[in-house]
């Protein structure tokens, strides 16, 4: 009975009883959001972990001057969250908002550390994606500071081929810190150099 994507996603991990499985569905919730419907408003407190389904969202931030800067993106059986918020119960910086049409499944802090203790496995499972979301942003530092716009362009196409293909030039270039219209002028010549080979 693996009825949702989600227990097959924690099965990637470990695998899980039936009773444990039944116990995770009767603590997760599904919600539905439109595009560019958010999940979490910058002051809000963040109480879920969120496990796309289905559609794209996106994890930003707003500048002094009200410029947007994408932070990171989840697709499907991707997670996001507010780590801070969540865990130090306080309002966050953060925002989350749907790129397009999505389904998701979340889990309450509450639900979360009932589960921690009733299925030590998936204490276990939990401290893996959360490791796996550090060293994503880690990276995601280090692109910052040491590669150019094209290096940091090419590393998200290499890294994230589907996203690189469906997210619009706008968000791209939010998450790489370029405007646009560099963004296209990288593709551009990406592009030539490839037909010249």
């Amino acid at each position: 009975m693996k009825s949702t994507p989600l227990i097959a996603h924690f099965e990637t991990y470990l695998p899980f009883e039936e009773v444990e499985i039944s116990l995770i569905e009767s603590r997760i919730s599904r919600r539905k959001l439109k595009r560019r419907e958010h999940l979490l408003v910058n002051g809000d407190i963040c109480r879920h972990y969120t496990f796309v389904v289905k559609g794209v969202l996106r994890l930003y931030g707003i500048d002094p001057s009200g410029k947007e800067h994408n932070i990171l993106f989840a697709a499907e059986n991707d997670w996001i969250y507010d780590i801070t918020s969540f865990h130090e119960a306080k309002p966050g910086e953060s925002n989350i908002q749907a790129i397009e049409p999505s389904e998701v499944i979340q889990i309450a802090q509450q639900d979360l550390y009932h589960l921690y203790v009733n299925i030590p496995k998936l204490d276990r499972v939990f401290k893996v994606i959360t490791e796996e979301k550090y060293v994503e942003l880690q990276n995601r530092v280090f692109q910052n500071i040491s590669s150019t716009a094209q290096q940091r362009y090419t590393y998200f196409y290499e890294k994230y081929p589907n996203l690189a293909t469906r997210l619009p030039n706008t968000q791209i270039a939010s998450y790489l810190g370029i405007t646009p219209e560099f963004l296209s002028m990288i593709r551009k010549e990406m592009v030539q150099g490839k037909t010249k080979k």
